[in-house]
Order: C-alpha cells, then structure tokens, then sequence
C-alpha cells in the first residue's frame, strides 16, 4: 500500500518498477492504467499518470496508443542493473566501513552474510 512518505506518483512509479523487477510484470505485459491505478489507490488519476510517466521515461513503460502501457523489452533487465549499482552504494560499502570500524576481517564479513543467508533460508550457489 502506498504511504511511505514519499510523493505518490513516486510511490506508484516504485511499486510499478518492484513489480518489472521482481517478474510480476513481464515484458511485453500490459501496465494497469491510470484509471485503474486511481480506483484501487483511491488517488487522483493525474497523479497515477505522473507516477507511470516516470517509468515511460526511464523507457521501462511504452505506449500503445489506445490500447495501454506495456513493459518494455529490456526494462526488467535494465532495473536490476541499475539496482546492482546501488546496492553497492547504498548497503555493501557502508557495510564494509562499519566492517573496518570494527576491525572484523573480510572473512569474518563473509561468515555473517553466509550465516544470516542461511538463516532467512537461503543457500548458497
């Protein structure tokens, strides 16, 4: 549901772009519309249209005209690459200086992430 905080349109355009990237969304799918995001948000139609312009021009989102939104091809790949960037950014490097704060060695880093994989019921390749 949307209330992070955040502007809604972002929150549209975010909850769109988690759905392409987790394969909820495939390309060549067709996007719900503006209408019938504003109906199941209970939001203005206009804010639906601005969150699903901010996919169009990040060219996740393309347009038929008079039939509707579709993902494009490539969108779900291009979101994970840009995701794995930030991932880097946003968790693994304050990690590693949290790491270095602490003086814990790579292999020490490396045994809690195996560990707390294992526990949320992963495995490891």
């Amino acid at each position: 549901m949307l209330d992070d905080g955040a502007p809604l349109f972002a929150q549209i355009a975010d909850t769109l772009a988690n759905q392409i990237a987790d394969g909820t969304l495939g390309e060549g799918d067709r996007a719900p519309s503006s209408n019938e995001l504003s109906a199941y948000y209970r939001i203005n139609p206009a804010t639906a249209v601005k969150g699903i312009n901010v996919l169009v021009d990040q060219g996740l989102l393309t347009k038929v005209r008079g039939i509707g939104m579709f993902v494009a091809v490539g969108a779900r790949q291009q979101l994970l690459q840009q995701r794995r960037a930030h991932f880097v950014t946003d968790y693994v490097e304050p990690l590693l200086q949290e790491a270095s704060r602490l003086a814990m060695t790579s292999e020490e880093v490396l045994a809690l992430v195996r560990q707390a994989i294992q526990s949320q019921g992963g495995g490891e390749e």
